[in-house]
């Protein structure tokens, strides 16, 4: 005779990849609570600070050419294993987690009426040889999912990744920078999908921002309207991998 399921059980369980307690949900709700509460960021670059602020001392000074940062979380425990389990071991199930904790910082911005209205959502983009390597590029796996979730249009196709540039985390800032220069461009034929969109790039980890810069300067030459950062982890001001 069949075991019926009693009816208060959820219909599908699993452990949560940071306490492994069985959940409805790769990530538990406490966990999400406990880990990636909302925090004051810069609403420039999305450092972490004391009070939110339109801009930080540093973005005061030296303006990045994207408009706005959107973060879920700091760069730290328990995320960072899990970015780089997603990342570098090929645990691409863990991309509908993380896009979903992207996806509810991004319903709380709008909620407090600090989202801009993007109408395009792009991956930051891997060289050939890094995405044949790896499988699959981690922040389109993200990209597409939160896309979904703002019923917004998502393409992997657009910005171009020309060079396959050293890993972010083995150079300083100044490097990082030179690492990326011209890194980044738009097909001729695809800019008219860029041309007067407000673009969100999406991306798993911001540390410097120097990948972000290049690439959304790369986006503003193909005529963008502009560009706003989706990323899943910000660094706190020490140095952490990856960019």
């Amino acid at each position: 005779m069949r075991r019926l399921r009693p009816a208060h059980w959820p219909l599908r369980l699993s452990q949560c990849e940071v306490c492994r307690r069985w959940a409805g949900a790769r990530l538990c709700g406490d966990c999400v609570q406990r880990f990636a509460p909302a925090q004051a960021r810069c609403a420039r670059c999305a450092l972490r600070l004391g009070l939110p602020t339109p801009a930080c001392g540093e973005c005061l000074r030296h303006p990045p050419p994207y408009e706005h940062t959107r973060c879920a979380v700091d760069y730290g425990f328990p995320w960072d294993s899990l970015i780089t389990a997603f990342k570098f071991h090929g645990q691409v199930e863990l991309a509908g987690p993380l896009a979903q904790c992207l996806a509810r910082a991004l319903t709380e911005a709008e909620h407090a009426q600090t989202l801009p209205t993007c109408t395009l959502v792009l991956p930051v983009p891997l060289a050939m040889p890094r995405l044949r390597a790896r499988g699959y590029n981690q922040a389109w796996e993200l990209g597409r999912r939160v896309a979904r979730a703002q019923n917004l249009p998502a393409r992997a196709d657009v910005l171009l990744r020309t060079i396959d540039t050293a890993h972010q985390v083995e150079l300083n800032r100044a490097q990082r920078q030179q690492n990326l220069r011209a890194a980044f461009y738009v097909p001729p034929e695809l800019r008219r999908a860029v041309a007067g969109q407000r673009v969100a790039l999406v991306d798993d980890v911001m540390t410097t921002g120097a990948t972000a810069r290049e690439a959304t300067a790369a986006l503003l030459r193909a005529g963008a309207a502009a560009v706003h950062m989706w990323v899943l982890a910000r660094t706190p001001k020490t140095p952490q991998p990856d960019d």
